[in-house]
Order: C-alpha cells, then structure tokens, then sequence
C-alpha cells in the first residue's frame, strides 16, 4: 500500500535533497538492478543482495534520476521506484528537458540559472567518484564469481541461473549509470549552449569548465563496455 508512503513523504526530505534517515529500508533502491535486467530483457535474481551490491544500487539511483527531480514532495515513492510513469521516464532520453526545467525553475536572474547548472554538474562529479570506484569491486567480485561457478559441480541449475543473474543486474547497473550520465551530459551541454545565445554570461566559461571535467571523468570510467550477461542479444541495451 502506497498511502503511508505518500503521507510520509510530505515530510520525508532531509538535506541535499536526500531522504530522511526515518523513512529509508537497506532495500530501497533494490528495484534498480531488477529494473536494468527487465528493461533489458534478462533475468531477475532472487538472491539477496551483498553490501556492495546494495550500496551500488544507493549510489547509482542519483546518477540516474533526473537531476531536476532531486527535490521532490513525492519523493519517497521516486526513491522506491513504486511510480511506474517514474520508471519509463528514466528510460526516456531527451537533452532538452534539463533546459526546459531551468527555465521554468522560478529562478529570476541569469546569473542564478547559471549557478544552479553549475551546481547540478558539481554534485555529479562529486557522486561520481564513490559509484565508479564501488563498481569495479563490484566487477572485479564477479569476474571471481564466474570463475568459482566453474568449479561447483554440486550447484543445481537454479541456483547457478540466480548467481548468474545477479552478475547481469550488477552489469547492468553499472552500464545504466554510465549511459545515465553520457545523456545527462548532453542536456547540460544543450542547456548551457542555449543560455550563452540568449543569457551570455561571464559564468558560462565556470560552467563549461566543470561540464568539460564532468565528461572526462565519465569517459574514464567506462567500467563494463559490454554487460556480461548470458543470453543477452548483441547490439544497444539501453536504447534512447
């Protein structure tokens, strides 16, 4: 049931935009690896989640998430990933959203609307760093995962279809975020191109400088170029 969400969610936002500590569960950002494997056409793993992989999931639902929609009554629901419209907007790659919210922010000056680009790009090189590094453990812990699979003769095909799985979901959501973020990039880039022609700035050179790091370390950290997962059909998985 969706009400005690809703009513907790009128007061459910803490600072920086993040919920409240009362109304968050270890498994609140679960459905974000089940969501890439479905999305993607793959199996859903029953098995619980390890630490990492549960932290991975914490750390990539604000890579993935508008960043428009940081702050939000409904917040709650969002962070659950209980609104189903919420799910297939995610999916939905339109570079001129950003600009459009920017503009209709209620923002009243330039400067101000150059400031908040500014700060949106920083908050994302800042959760950048601690998903990526995640990320490769996360990887690195699978590829020995598939290697051990190998060895256990007394796995029964569940269990083995489970484990394997639960490698794609993590795959998956790494591959999620990064494409996540090269979409996102191209909305702040839009969106700071379009203020330049009709709001030029002096701030603009301040936040094509911090766009520029942002793309670079995105490119950095391409941790899964092909998600490994059995049975998948080649070409995009996450298409625009």
């Amino acid at each position: 049931m969706l009400w005690p969400l809703l009513l907790a969610a009128c007061s459910s936002i803490g600072d920086f935009g993040r919920l409240q500590d009362a109304v968050v569960t270890d498994d609140i950002h679960a459905w974000v690896g089940q969501e890439a494997a479905a999305h993607a056409g793959v199996p859903i793993s029953p098995n619980n989640l390890t630490e990492d992989e549960r932290t991975l999931r914490d750390l990539a639902f604000p890579l993935i998430e508008p960043p428009y929609d940081r702050v939000r009554w409904d917040a709650v629901v969002y962070e659950y990933g209980s609104k189903r419209q919420f799910r297939r907007d995610l999916w939905i790659a339109d570079i001129t959203a950003y600009y459009a919210h920017l503009q209709a922010a209620g923002i009243r000056t330039s400067t101000g609307r150059y400031a908040r680009l500014i700060d949106d790009i920083r908050n994302d090189i800042e959760r950048i760093s601690p998903f990526f590094d995640l990320a490769h453990r996360v990887v690195d812990l699978d590829q020995r995962r598939e290697e051990s699979l190998r060895h256990f003769e007394d796995l029964s095909p569940a269990d083995r279809g489970n484990a394997e799985a639960r490698i794609g979901e993590n795959s998956l959501t790494i591959v999620w975020v990064y494409h996540s973020l090269t979409q996102r990039c191209a909305g702040y880039r839009f969106a700071l191109d379009h203020l330049v022609a009709a709001e030029p700035e002096r701030m603009a050179a301040d936040a094509d400088v911090v766009l520029t790091h942002l793309q670079q370390l995105i490119a950095a950290n391409q941790v899964v170029p092909e998600p490994r997962v059995a049975g998948l059909p080649r070409g995009p998985v996450f298409k625009d």
